[in-house]
């Protein structure tokens, strides 16, 4: 493998024109045209540049375009050319592209004509095209580029032979744990009684398989490195060409060999032996979880038999919508009606049915809530003690069960107590109003006394009060208490309300707000004492008489 490399590699440098400086053999000699074409067009070095048409007087198309190519192969060779240095001159009924003193080509009517476009305008067409042509061959050719493309071809060959050290260490690797597999993971082939080959023949099976793919994926490497070494090289550039046909054009080939040729029953037979072994799989697994020997957490045996014929029904029923457009006579009119009927059928009779399984189904994997949890779907609030995929079960603090469909879940929103709890701490709040004569610190305190003294109430996060609204006859406070047990909500808030009416008592407030009807003449203010003035007299009542 070695050789073989180093052999590559010794080809390629002999490919590399010995002098880089000016055009290869390849390149130096005029293009030869067959008198039969209608174009003659330019190479001066590598690529055609542009097409030549017309003849002018006896010089044939064929002839000027192998004298514009030797012309610019001229050019190319000046030292200190600039692409500006070329110019075009009109003059007559001619227009002339120059270097110097060295006319390159003259563009006439006929030229223009056969290019439809004006005479001047294809003549700086064409300027533009020679002067990159000639700066990109001139860099080409610097010994920079040809420094880089050395190297990089030293650089292919490199990674190549460090590739085939990797395929070749990783495949014995794997031959290796092979043979170590050989009575446990790989036993003989039976065809129910009949002995097909014993584990030693398996093995040696599996083992020259292993070698076949080896030698394809280093054959792979080996052409594609080759194919980009020659392509590194202006002057073997074709060869790389031709090597990419040699795979591109067999492999378009076959492609379309293959959407055109193969027959649809193959296609019909690959989907039903897939699905057929699918839902044999299904079928393992749904009599293991039946039986007792599997168990998935959240998922009983007895819905094992239930659930793998509903699958397996939802399966067929895919599988014959795939094949369908693959039955012969599946686009006439017969077999159109026949589907739009059953399809009718199937969607006013089981639509809300398939709605509640598809809700379900988006339940189990947006995962909202757990068996369990403690949650909140509408007014509806309890325990989840049950999921199935059509309905949810809720226990509620009454011991009231709720089946809600999955479908209604998906269309109302849903409160996770638990999971807040847990995560994120549940915050319970209560809210209480008192009268403006009621100092609003005092209210503060006496709120946090009475979270202090609930049982269950976290201690940290510390409770905390909001005055939530300011109204006509009081002010509204609101206590907020952290949680973690969801459960004892019912029980933590009775308890909380208990303690209010507890310190306020004690505080001798009374949780009794009253509604002012009052004149301020003639009546006390309702400012707490704090903020009431010292000398403050309650006015008194200003009475009018008047005259009779």
């Amino acid at each position: 493998m070695k050789k073989c490399i180093i052999l590559c590699l010794l080809l390629f440098l002999f490919s590399i024109p010995m002098s880089f400086g000016q055009p290869d053999s390849l390149s130096s000699e005029p293009v030869v045209v067959p008198k039969t074409l209608a174009k003659a067009p330019v190479v001066p070095f590598y690529d055609t540049l542009f097409y030549i048409n017309a003849n002018i007087g006896s010089f044939s198309a064929e002839e000027r375009a192998t004298s514009i190519a030797e012309k610019i192969r001229a050019v190319s060779k000046e030292r200190g050319f600039h692409s500006d240095s070329i110019k075009v001159v009109a003059w007559g009924n001619i227009a002339e592209i120059v270097f110097g003193d060295l006319v390159i080509m003259g563009v006439t009517d006929a030229d223009a004509d056969a290019e439809g476009e004006t005479q001047l305008a294809l003549a700086h067409e064409y300027e533009k095209i020679i002067g990159e042509a000639i700066t990109d061959y001139k860099l080409k050719n610097d010994w920079r580029y040809i420094l880089l493309r050395v190297s990089l071809a030293i650089l292919i060959a490199v990674v190549q032979y460090f590739l085939i050290r990797l395929i070749n260490r990783l495949f014995r690797r794997i031959s290796g744990s092979v043979e170590k597999l050989k009575g446990t993971k790989i036993k003989s082939i039976k065809i129910k009684s009949f002995n097909l080959m014993d584990e030693e023949r398996t093995t040696k099976l599996i083992l020259f398989c292993i070698k076949i793919i080896r030698y394809i994926i280093i054959a792979i490497t080996l052409y594609i490195s080759v194919t980009l070494l020659f392509s590194v090289f202006p002057p073997t550039r074709g060869i790389a060409d031709k090597l990419f046909g040699y795979v591109l054009h067999p492999v378009q080939k076959i492609l379309m060999g293959v959407v055109k040729y193969i027959p649809n029953l193959i296609t019909i037979v690959v989907i039903v032996l897939v699905f057929r072994y699918l839902i044999r799989g299904l079928r393992y697994f749904a009599e293991e979880i039946d039986k007792g020997r599997l168990t998935i957490k959240g998922f009983y045996a007895d819905w094992a038999r239930p659930t793998y014929s509903i699958i397996k029904t939802l399966l067929y029923a895919f599988m014959f919508v795939v094949i369908f457009p693959y039955l012969p006579g599946s686009g006439s009119d017969v077999f159109k009606g026949v589907s739009i009927f059953i399809g009718v059928v199937f969607s006013l009779g089981s639509s809300s049915v398939i709605n509640n399984v598809m809700s379900g189904l988006v339940l189990t994997y947006m995962r909202p809530f757990k068996v369990g949890d403690r949650i909140k779907i509408g007014d509806v609030v309890g325990n989840v003690i049950e999921k199935t995929p059509f309905v949810t079960r809720i226990r509620t603090p009454k011991n009231e069960e709720v089946t809600i469909p999955n479908s209604g879940i998906m269309a109302a929103q849903t409160f996770n107590y638990t999971h807040s709890a847990e995560i994120h701490k549940l915050i319970l709040h209560t809210e209480v109003t008192f009268g403006y004569d009621v100092p609003w610190r005092q209210v503060h305190k006496l709120l946090l006394e009475a979270a202090e003294r609930t049982s269950n109430v976290l201690k940290e996060p510390k409770p905390f009060v909001f005055q939530t609204a300011l109204d006509d006859f009081y002010a509204v406070y609101q206590i907020n208490i952290y949680i973690q047990d969801a459960d004892k909500m019912a029980v933590i808030y009775s308890d909380l309300n208990q303690h209010i009416q507890d310190v306020f008592h004690e505080a001798g407030i009374e949780l009794v707000v009253p509604h002012y009807a009052a004149q301020r003449d003639g009546s006390h203010t309702t400012l707490p004492d704090e903020y009431v003035p010292k000398d403050y007299r309650t006015p008194a009542f200003n009475v009018k008489c008047s005259s009779s």
